[in-house]
């Protein structure tokens, strides 16, 4: 995984110019996110197959695609989410949440109480918690946390407005939180984590998604 976004940045455009040992270092670096966001959609045990789908259309238009790491990581899941809704239509199914937790597990973390919690959801089964949320919550949370994008980019993949997508993710950290706390399998639920990591307030942060952009306060 590339430790920052200026590194993804230049993989990308090396990757444009051809170099393909800088594509395989965008794939290690932007697969596990997007895997996890295609589970979200269409479940196991097609999501490898609609995320290899995905893929062949990325390398495909490469070349059509500008901007930095931010606008590819976009880019790369708004393709995802059309490979995975043109296999939802052709099998007839609904999507679903389906998966584990480990794309969550390998999220880079912030400085942030929302992403503190989202670390106790990733070692505590996050995918079957995230699976009882409402179909809306359950992608603007992945979005934003699994995939990191922030709420403009979110809204883009989605079709919807940033604000939309912000009360999305807000309610289903909301829920996420209650989740975890009455979780039985969670030892303590929120009250497992350490002192300095206590949530602000129970509603957003123990669903900790992510990198809401860390701005959980800010952005919802």
């Amino acid at each position: 995984m590339l430790g920052d976004d200026a590194e993804l940045t230049a993989a990308v455009h090396a990757a444009q110019d051809g170099d393909e040992t800088a594509f395989r270092t965008v794939y290690r670096a932007v697969h596990p996110r997007l895997l996890g966001y295609v589970r979200t959609l269409v479940g196991d045990p097609d999501a490898e197959d609609v995320a290899s789908e995905a893929w062949l259309q990325i390398a495909r238009d490469l070349d059509r695609f500008s901007g930095d790491a931010d606008r590819f990581r976009g880019w790369a899941a708004r393709i995802a989410r059309n490979r995975a809704l043109d296999h939802i239509r052709m099998r007839g199914r609904r999507p679903a949440v389906g998966g584990d937790e480990t794309e969550l597990a390998a999220r880079p973390a912030e400085s942030d109480t929302a992403v503190e919690a989202m670390e106790a959801l990733a070692t505590d089964g996050a995918f079957s918690l995230i699976a009882q949320l409402p179909q809306d919550q359950a992608e603007a949370v992945v979005l934003r946390v699994v995939v990191g994008l922030d709420a403009k980019s979110a809204a883009e993949t989605l079709g919807k407005r940033p604000g939309a997508v912000r009360t999305a993710a807000h309610r289903g950290l909301k829920r996420l939180a209650e989740l975890l706390a009455g979780d039985p399998e969670s030892p303590g639920g929120l009250d497992a984590l350490p002192p300095q990591r206590q949530p602000r307030g129970r509603a957003v942060t123990s669903a900790g998604v992510t990198d809401t952009r860390a701005r959980t306060q800010k952005d919802m």
